[in-house]
């Protein structure tokens, strides 16, 4: 359930943008009223208005709201579903695992059903969200390679062109936040500028792309990589690759999936330290299976088989998403990762954000923005997340 109500967070360790401190905020009207650095953890124990609850962080921490830019759904349901029943559940699921704010990623799918989840994400963002907020559309293909398709269906890749998404723009202003597309492809690059020019942010994924394709997509607006290592070319010292460029140009921000499934924990390791620290962006990618364990399931058309929490398609047996959720993927990085909480806390909120241009609502704790909040005990387990300050029951 979800509770709103002025609050008090105290005796806690505040994860801000480059530094943590103790300290405690106040939660007024959905936004974040004030920020109190305290001498030590014991904080105020009450509210001087009798109106205002006290939450007391037990030396935990308040982290900024987990941002998940690339996730498809969770507890059963998917967004390609397009209703807002499983939109509910998705959030709900994801809230209770710290994620503030998320894209309804979709899979290369139909023109109509993808067009049927930008209709129904646009309509749910009208209401009231009850737990994590929509912010936005990713659309993950149709413009991919066939060669790399993955767990994306191949029947529905189509041949890079605006045709689909200027009506959709148009219709739907500010809803398509993303879309991953491979850069090779004939035609690509005027997608590419037309994603930028419109000011959607164009991704490299599902790509045969050498390290000279992607290059030369930077120059027409290409910024981003999703799932970084998987579904794309491989780093050869003579054939940088894909992933050569996603590591080597500064201008491009890299997802990665911090499972240890997806990337070998030195891969994530190696990938920090490439990228500078405003630009790798945690992710995980879940699929319907997420929070439901082992056994059989579908993603986009596509049989899937979880097995030990790994998700695999029954053909061909490559990755199919994830069952990870943010805060998981918050500790796999501080453990397997060199990066600091703050660090790592700028890589699940602050670098999505500003990849977003949300910057100034969301993403960081600072007195006037969205009080999107996750707390969390001395390990990093979640106690609640708050959502525009309302509590969110796990």
């Amino acid at each position: 359930m979800a509770d709103s109500r002025s609050w008090r967070i105290g005796n806690v360790r505040i994860v801000a943008e480059d530094q943590w401190f103790w300290g405690e905020v106040d939660i007024e009207n959905g936004t974040i009223a004030a920020i109190r650095p305290t001498d030590s953890h014991a904080g105020k124990q009450a509210a001087e208005n009798s109106d205002v609850s006290f939450v007391d962080g037990e030396g935990g921490w308040l982290l900024p709201g987990f941002i998940d830019i690339h996730v498809h759904g969770g507890y059963g349901s998917d967004f390609m579903d397009a209703t807002s029943e499983a939109f509910d559940v998705i959030t709900k699921y994801h809230a209770a695992n710290g994620t503030t704010s998320m894209l309804a990623t979709t899979v290369t799918a139909s023109h109509d059903d993808i067009q049927a989840v930008l209709e129904a994400t646009a309509a749910y963002r009208t209401q009231n969200m009850p737990y994590a907020e929509l912010v936005g559309v990713h659309l993950e293909g149709p413009f991919i390679s066939a060669k790399w398709s993955g767990a994306q269906n191949p029947a529905f890749i189509s041949p890079p062109q605006t045709d689909w998404l200027k009506p959709w723009a148009a219709q739907w202003p500010d809803l398509i936040k993303m879309m991953t597309l491979a850069p090779e492809r004939d035609g690509a690059l005027d997608v590419i500028k037309w994603l930028s020019d419109n000011g959607i942010v164009a991704a490299l994924g599902h790509t045969d792309a050498s390290y000279d394709d992607v290059v030369n997509a930077v120059q027409y607006g290409l910024r981003h990589a999703v799932h970084t290592y998987n579904a794309m070319t491989g780093l050869h010292h003579r054939k940088p690759g894909t992933l050569g460029a996603v590591m080597t140009e500064d201008t491009i921000s890299a997802e990665i999936i911090a499972d240890g499934h997806h990337a070998h924990p030195a891969a994530v390791k190696l990938l920090s330290r490439t990228k500078p620290a405003d630009k790798l962006i945690m992710i995980t990618d879940a699929m319907s299976a997420a929070g439901l364990g082992d056994g059989q399931y579908d993603l986009g058309g596509l049989d899937v088989i979880v097995k030990d929490g790994v998700a695999r398609l029954r053909e061909g047996d490559s990755l199919a998403g994830s069952t990870l959720t943010m805060i998981e993927a918050f500790r796999f990085m501080l453990k397997h990762t060199d990066l600091s909480v703050t660090e790592v806390s700028r890589c699940a909120s602050g670098n999505p954000a500003k990849l977003l241009g949300l910057e100034e609502q969301i993403g960081s704790i600072a007195v006037g923005k969205q009080a999107d909040l996750v707390l969390t005990d001395d390990s990093h387990h979640i106690r609640t997340t708050f959502v525009k300050g309302r509590a969110i029951s796990q």
